[in-house]
């Protein structure tokens, strides 16, 4: 059986995160479809790619080690994805759902006519009957996203058409590192082999990157408002609560679209996902969208005036009452009690 297949995004010679989310993930399919998990790596002195990838659990890691292969360039990049998915033929290809993600893969589907599901919160292994052709097809990647404006939770499956591809958004899925000594191969390419000079007319002359100031996703305890805080001056409560704690504040699109917040504190489908240890939601209703952001905190206390509110099915506890008389008070008591 064909085997799973990640593209690993690379900067500065470090693995994304996200890349290795998704090796994490692919390690459990491939041990469900009883097959090998592979992983690309495109860009320049990669020489430790491999000590950040292998322990994942990856048996073969392909290395496309150019200078001109760095910093990331979509021509390049996809000639040598593409042509290599057509010598290995994978049967799964994952990617990140970042920038790089989102233009790569629908490059890369789009030349193998393959389909692409994108910003992924689920991937789950199963079989499907096609009523219509009386046939069964086993062992298909089930591609779970919101769908329709976050109103339902679709399925999405590629019955015929290789690889099943999937971009999955970092913070997704867990990182765990299968075996520090993990056994895997390290194949070399040929690069000449698999781009030609028309791949490298676009030349980068000067690049700046700048580092975000906000870590939402890395902090133990998020304080997130949505547009039940009421107004940017009650938004600050959620900053001082925040502070007390040692967390960060993060925001529902509801409350970013208000400008309650910044795009970058964003957290659910359209911002970044998030599992703190506590996540306390003030003012956010929790549709399907934001959900897929947080669900997965290990805590959650929601706070709101509306006691039938959606974010109450998933949460731990449950503060019905206003925002602005609330969490004044949890300062409060913390800081009596914390002394």
């Amino acid at each position: 059986m064909s085997n799973i297949f990640v593209y690993c995004e690379i900067e500065d010679g470090h693995v994304a995160d996200v890349s290795q989310e998704l090796l994490t993930k692919g390690r459990g399919l491939a041990n469900e479809l009883n097959c090998k998990l592979e992983a690309i790596a495109i860009g320049h002195k990669l020489d430790k790619v491999a000590e950040q990838v292998i322990p994942y659990g990856v048996d073969t890691l392909y290395l496309a080690d150019d200078k001109r292969l760095y910093p990331y360039q979509t021509l390049p990049h996809t000639s040598i994805v593409v042509n290599l998915f057509k010598e290995k033929k994978p049967q799964i290809a994952l990617m990140g759902a970042s920038s790089i993600g989102r233009d790569l893969g629908p490059r890369v589907s789009s030349a193998l006519h393959s389909g692409l599901t994108a910003d992924c919160t689920s991937l789950v292994i199963g079989d499907h009957y096609d009523k219509k052709q009386d046939k069964k097809y086993e062992n298909l990647l089930y591609q779970i996203r919101p769908a329709f404006g976050g109103n339902i939770i679709a399925t999405i499956i590629n019955p015929d058409c290789r690889p099943q591809m999937a971009t999955v958004r970092e913070g997704v899925m867990k990182k765990e590192i299968l075996d520090s000594k993990y056994k895997g191969k390290v194949v070399t390419l040929d690069v000449a082999k698999y781009v030609n000079d028309e791949d490298f007319v676009v030349e980068i002359i000067e690049r700046h990157m700048e580092k975000s100031k906000v870590n939402v996703k890395g902090a133990p305890i998020v304080v997130a408002g949505g547009y039940g805080v009421g107004s940017k001056e009650n938004f600050k409560l959620l900053y001082d609560l925040a502070e007390v704690l040692g967390g960060e504040v993060g925001a529902s699109r509801a409350a970013v679209d208000s400008g309650y917040a910044g795009h970058d504190r964003q957290i659910g489908q359209t911002g970044i996902t998030v599992r703190p240890k506590l996540y306390i939601a003030c003012g956010i209703s929790g549709q399907i969208q934001h959900r897929a952001g947080m669900e997965e905190s290990a805590q959650i206390i929601a706070i709101n005036t509306d006691p039938e509110a959606p974010i109450n099915s998933i949460a731990d506890y449950v503060i019905t009452g206003d925002v602005a008389e609330i969490i004044p008070k949890m300062i409060k008591y913390y800081k009596k009690n914390s002394k």
